[in-house]
Parts: C-alpha cells; structure tokens; sequence
C-alpha cells in the first residue's frame, strides 16, 4: 500500500524528494507507511488515554496530525542539513578531482577517485555517478543526473560548469581549482554575515521568550483581578448617584485569556521561528528548529511569571481594600 497518494500532488512530490534527500535508506513509500502506523498506534493509545480522563476523543485526531506533520518537517529539515553539508564538502572534491587531473587521470577516473570517506555522503552520490558511467553512461550525463538527486543550486551550477569544460575540451584542472577557491570564498563571506546578524537573532529570541510571556502574564492576571474585584462590587446601574464608571456583568473569563495568551504564543513562536531561519540561514524551513525549544521556554516562562504576579497583585490589591 502506497499511503503516499493520499497527499496532494505538490505535498507529495515535496515529502518523497525529502525522504530521498535526507538519505533514508529505504523506499519513500515504506517509510512512510511506517510513520503512518506510528502514529495510527499512538492516536489510539491517546485516544484511550482522553477517554479515561474525559478529554474528547476529537484531540486524538489532532495527534495523529501532529505526529506526521512532525515526521514531513523532521525530514525537511534532515534533507536541508544533509545538501547544506553536501555544498560544503564540494569545494574539496572538484579540487581533489582537479589534483588528479593534473597527475594525468582521465576525466571521469578523476571523479570516482574524489569519492573519500571523509566527503560522506557526497561520496555516495559520486559512487552511484561513477557506477552509471562504468556501465557505459557518459560523464556529462551521470554528472547531470548526480546534480539532480542532490538538489542543490549551487552544486548543480559547478557542475553545469563542470560540463561545459567538458565539451569545449578547455583545461578542467584550472577551472575546476577557481571554482573549489571561490566556492570557499563565498561559503567564508556567507559565515562571516551570518555572525554579524547573530545580535538579531538575540533579540527575537528575547522578545519571544521573555517578553511576549511577560506581558501576556501580566494581562491575563490583571484580567483575573478585573473579573474578581466586579463580582464583589454592587451594582451601581441602580443608584442615584452618576458614577464615572459601572460594574456590569462580565462575560469573560479567565479561562479563556489563558487558551488565548497560550494559542497566541504558540503562533508567535512559529513566526518567529521561520523569521529567525530566513535571518540566520536564507531559508525559513531551517528555522523550525527552534521552534519546539521556543514553545517550551516561553510557556514555562508565562505559567511561572502568572504564579508569581498573581501572588504579588493579589496580595498587592488585599492590601489596598
């Protein structure tokens, strides 16, 4: 059984290109039939569990979701890593493939020959590359086909290059040294703009994690005393005498600023967490990261700084009546 096709078409090419790109030894479809019983198995154990403590069985549902929403971005995440780390070794390979090429080795000798332990696991790519040109397939063929599987920008734009050297019969071992100089060139330019910028990433961490739960804290427990301080007062909408302000009935409760505060600090920590991805590494996706940490950290901050305003106003507030 395929539980692939149940996606649309768009999401499912996305998550099989994923699955590939991470490395996963094992077919896309296999793999996530097996997500797919995972988190079948623990929907329904929570399922029992809700039951017992008279929660709706709806919220089983939203596990199972959640669980495989978890898998799809774990295994975005996994591929961005896995090609990221590609992109770096790059550089040394084409300069290992053009240290051959100056010793005399063919082409394509060259290129199996860069295939090293220590590049794992572009070395992989490089092995399927020189499998297909050992059963016949040309250089320029394979080198194009390696290019696709990795998905890179960057990777497949050297080997564009690489290709062009190929067929114009130019000296690839010069070329093929430029470009492993300016690839690392470009890759010290990048980390050095990414530790300017890390001050930014500072401050969205603090404001998420510090002061967004503050001043949530604060709302909801001034909300609470609001709500307490009507239900004693009598109600003046009776008297004679014009006051600047009425209590009335409130139909707010206290509950809900809570659901509130917690469901908006959740969706601010998932913002925040793509905003710092696009800041610190280009891509949105890499920040997700955070993203659990950033829940975590900001709730506990909120449900403690909630204990400690609430005993402080409180007893702030006995004080003056």
């Amino acid at each position: 059984m395929n539980s692939l096709k149940f996606y649309p078409e768009k999401i499912r090419d996305e998550y099989i290109k994923n699955i590939v790109n991470s490395g996963e030894k094992i077919p896309p479809e296999k793999y996530h039939n097996r997500i797919l019983l995972i988190s079948l198995i623990i929907s329904a154990f929570s399922s029992i569990i809700f039951y017992f403590l008279k929660i709706k069985i709806f919220y089983s549902l939203l596990v199972f979701i959640g669980i495989n929403l978890f898998f799809f971005f774990k295994k975005s995440l996994d591929a961005s890593s896995r090609v990221k780390k590609m992109e770096q070794i790059f550089p040394d390979v084409i300069s290992l493939m053009a240290s051959n090429l100056r010793s005399g080795i063919s082409v394509d000798r060259s290129f199996l020959l860069s295939a090293r332990p220590e590049f794992a696991p572009l070395d992989q790519e490089i092995l399927k590359a020189g499998k297909e040109v050992a059963t016949g397939q040309g250089i320029d063929v394979a080198l194009k086909d390696m290019a696709k599987r990795i998905d890179s920008e960057k990777i497949s734009k050297v080997i564009m290059l690489i290709v062009s050297g190929i067929k114009s019969g130019g000296n690839i071992s010069d070329l093929l040294e430029q470009t492993s100089s300016n690839m690392k060139e470009k890759e010290f330019l990048e980390k050095k703009a990414a530790s300017n910028i890390v001050m930014y990433v500072v401050f969205i961490l603090f404001a998420i994690g510090i002061g967004a739960p503050l001043l949530f804290s604060l709302s909801s427990v001034l909300v609470e005393i609001i709500l307490k301080l009507s239900s004693i007062v009598p109600d003046t909408s009776t008297a004679q005498v014009d006051l600047p302000f009425t209590f009335k009935g409130i139909s707010l409760s206290a509950n809900f600023i809570i659901y509130f505060s917690v469901i908006f600090l959740i969706i601010t920590d998932l913002i925040s967490s793509l905003v710092i991805g696009v800041v610190n590494k280009g891509e949105s996706k890499t920040g997700l990261r955070f993203f659990i940490p950033l829940v975590a950290f900001s709730l506990t901050i909120f449900f403690i700084l909630r204990i400690i305003l609430t005993k402080f106003l409180a007893g702030a507030f006995s004080i003056v009546g």
